[in-house]
């Protein structure tokens, strides 16, 4: 019994540790991804500026048909905004807040329910390069003073990087079909 004891308070005082060092770790995340698409960015921005068309190049949607998705404001350019619940993806929002046509969409994003799990933002840039256009599409976050979300920031490019690439590869191949 005092051996159980034992390795529980290491178990504890590990825990703890780990806590408080969250605290040390910096509040802020960042992950960003690029793709150059064969198509102008005029072909291109209906693509992002409208959050119904999103559903046809990002994995989350794929990832779980089922998703209840339910839309909200203008059907394109800022205001227009989307909630999601699902079982593989959880429960979330997003919102367009600006936008410059065919250049840049700023987003706001929110993660669980009353955004528990965390808030954020990012934009998608659209950079013409001939007849191509480069598209990168960020997201960025603070995690406030909570510890365990900033353990979380510190892998969010390589959980929510790969969603980024897959995403964009399905945009470039929408936005090139035709």
């Amino acid at each position: 019994m005092r051996t159980l004891l034992k390795w529980l308070g290491y178990l504890v005082l590990a825990l703890a540790l780990l806590l408080a060092a969250g605290w040390l770790l910096p509040s802020r995340y960042a992950a960003q991804r690029s793709v150059v698409i064969n198509a102008p960015p005029d072909k291109v921005w209906p693509l992002v500026a409208a959050p119904k068309a999103w559903t046809q190049w990002t994995v989350w949607n794929r990832r779980d048909p089922a998703m209840q998705v339910t839309y909200s404001g203008p059907d394109s350019g800022p205001g227009a905004g989307w909630s999601w619940v699902s079982k593989s993806e959880g429960i979330g929002h997003m919102q367009f807040t600006k936008a410059d046509p065919p250049v840049k969409l700023d987003y706001t994003i929110g993660f669980g329910e009353n955004d528990r799990q965390g808030t954020g933002g990012g934009s998608i840039i659209l950079d013409p390069e001939g007849a191509q256009t480069k598209v990168t599409w960020t997201m960025s976050g603070n995690a406030g003073n909570n510890p365990v979300m900033r353990w979380f920031g510190l892998f969010i490019d390589k959980l929510i990087g790969p969603d980024f690439e897959a995403g964009l590869a399905n945009l470039k191949a929408l936005a090139e079909k035709g």
